[in-house]
């Protein structure tokens, strides 16, 4: 098993970190995505999966695991353990929870997501939905986490400019909720609280 300091570091964040469980306002759908952490021998990665470019309000985006809850689920976490093993191929008993952040909503298909907060585990045998996923995309965080890779702006989405932060990373942009959710945090690991920013981002 691989253990680093960053690892531990966050895992131990986390575990102190409680935020008040907020039930989805009327006429949202509750959801829930799981910020997957994967510890490779060179360091510790997230990773994320490209959409395909169907007809969803969400197709062609980079996003986290997840979807909305089924009368199967028995609870939130839930949700998010079973999304990563549909659209992952990752047992979802393999994958260690430590925590989770505030409920955050996007207001494009009315879902409200509370994320989740786990490590796949390594090597974890990926075996990406042929449906869902276009492609997986394994990021050192240690570059998410780095100004080079951040900006504040707006992305250009199907000819509307959606201000939003920015994450880039090769050819690739995170941007939307998933770049909400990765900014509140880190902003947590780096000050032991989500961010408080106005949304969207000026």
């Amino acid at each position: 098993m691989i253990v680093d300091s960053i690892t531990e570091e966050i895992r131990t964040k986390l575990s102190h970190y409680k935020p008040k469980f907020e039930k989805a306002p009327p006429n949202f759908k509750q959801a829930s995505v799981l910020i997957p952490f994967y510890l490779q021998p060179t360091g510790l990665h997230m990773v994320f999966m490209k959409r395909p470019n169907d007809q969803g309000p969400h197709s062609g985006q980079i996003s986290f695991p997840g979807g909305s809850r089924d009368e199967s689920d028995n609870d939130e976490s839930s949700v998010a353990l079973r999304e990563t093993e549909e659209e992952f191929g990752v047992n979802r008993d393999s994958i260690e929870l430590w925590g989770r952040l505030k409920p955050q909503f996007t207001s494009v298909s009315n879902f409200w997501v509370t994320p989740f907060v786990g490590i796949l585990p390594y090597p974890a045998n990926f075996s990406p939905s042929k449906t869902e996923v276009e492609r997986l995309l394994i990021i050192p965080f240690s570059l998410l986490r780095s100004n080079h890779s951040f900006s504040v702006g707006t992305y250009n989405w199907k000819g509307f400019e959606v201000p939003s932060y920015l994450y880039r990373y090769k050819h690739d942009v995170i941007w939307g909720l998933t770049a909400r959710i990765l900014f509140n945090l880190i902003t947590l690991i780096e000050t032991g609280c989500e961010s408080n920013d106005p949304w969207p981002p000026t």
